[in-house]
């Protein structure tokens, strides 16, 4: 059978596929500790499902503007003035099908063959696949677990080159919970606005954050950088809607038109009653959202106390998201039941078969040695999911 090579060259996304293969063992009796997928394990609010089923009594389940409603799109401005101190117009806004959907479009419409674009590593598992997706050739900036992940403007000047188009940036970060600080994003920037490069900063765990921290968005920085950016969110992580599939990107109007247009080609408009669910979640209560960030501020602690009693593993304290981000390195090489570990792979299916733990493999996020630990779910599942963990290290010889 013959297919392009676009498609013969993409790696699935590891993240989903673990999950896929956690949720089949489930299904036959197994029991699992999912600290794979990132997904908040809360229910949707009451009142944004509320909203969704108004909206189906009411009939509003037709074709919506390809960007998206108006009343949506009002309030994602209305957010990001209250909640970023950004000013965009609602023609600025493309609402699309989740915030992996909205990085396509920008990706798609930024990125030309052979271009390059800054990533720094570890990195989401999706980002390199979806520059190459649009011809594009990532570029790593790697950054180190004692310095918590946090990206060295330097390191990015100096993968800076003739072909780099663009600089993604995430944070909170996915998967090292990094959350960079003021001064660095601007000295990013200010690379952006000297080599004529532009931004594309994913924040969607951004009201995810702990210890004092503060999320701030590139954009918001300085009205040159704002033209230069490309802001991602959603609302997944925040409001518990994983399943409801609305991300958006606000940008420069031309950039916004080209997303638009490109998005009018592909999959038209989110689900209708998705997106009056969504105006519902950013235009009324955020009570439950703060609940939900006490819960995650409450398990990090859990997660890490738990990791710190495990010997030779090292785990740096992530600022935001919901990731837990060890280094079992030293477990490498080791033979479980006369069999040798030799790959953090390896490990994670261990984990997986031995004792029912799904953990995703740093390998797919360009950090072998490590694993990602969502804390999105319960606490006692977190204490019996660590319990089954040592037991595993514990028998590696």
């Amino acid at each position: 059978m013959h297919m392009s090579q676009r498609a013969l060259k993409i790696n699935p996304s590891p993240t989903l596929a673990l999950d896929a293969k956690a949720k089949a063992l489930r299904q036959e009796g197994v029991d699992v500790v999912n600290f794979g997928v990132g997904e908040p394990d809360f229910d949707t609010p009451e009142h944004i499902k509320e909203a969704a089923i108004r909206a189906l009594r009411e009939g509003r389940t037709k074709y919506t503007p390809v960007a998206g409603i108006p009343e949506l799109r009002r309030a994602i401005v209305e957010k990001l003035h209250r909640d970023n101190a950004l000013d965009y117009a609602e023609g600025q806004i493309v609402v699309s099908a989740g915030a992996k959907h909205s990085l396509y479009n920008a990706f798609q419409v930024l990125v030309d063959p052979g271009d390059e674009v800054v990533i720094p590593a570890p990195y989401w598992v999706t980002y390199p696949e979806q520059v190459r997706l649009a011809g594009g050739i990532p570029v790593f900036v790697p950054t180190r677990a004692e310095d918590g992940f946090r990206l060295d403007p330097a390191a990015v000047a100096e993968r800076i080159g003739p072909r780099t188009r663009v600089i993604l940036l995430n944070s909170p970060s996915n998967p090292t919970g990094a959350v960079y600080p003021r001064s660095d994003l601007a000295a990013i920037g200010e690379l952006a606005l000297r080599h004529d490069l532009y931004l594309i900063s994913d924040e969607i765990y951004e009201h995810l954050v702990y210890d004092g921290a503060e999320h701030v968005s590139v954009a918001a920085l300085d009205p040159q950088l704002r033209e230069r950016t490309v802001v991602i969110n959603g609302m997944s992580k925040a409001y518990a809607m994983t399943g409801w599939r609305v991300g958006y990107a606000a940008a420069a109007a031309p950039l916004a038109k080209a997303m638009t247009d490109l998005q009018s080609q592909s999959t038209s408009n989110v689900t209708s009653i998705a997106q009056w669910a969504a105006v519902a979640a950013l235009a009324g209560t955020q009570e439950p959202l703060r609940r939900m960030q006490e819960a995650f501020a409450r398990r990090r602690e859990l997660i890490l106390a738990e990791l710190a009693e495990l010997p030779r593993v090292r785990v740096s304290r992530p600022g935001g998201a919901f990731y837990a981000f060890p280094d079992l390195g030293d477990y490498l090489g080791r033979r479980f039941e006369g069999r040798e570990v030799a790959e953090v792979d390896m490990l994670a299916e261990v984990l997986l078969t031995a004792v029912g733990v799904a953990a995703v493999p740093g390998s797919g996020f360009g950090a072998p040695g490590y694993l990602r630990f969502s804390y999105a779910l319960g606490e006692e599942a977190i204490r019996e999911g660590m319990r089954r963990v040592r037991e595993v290290l514990a028998r590696m010889e």
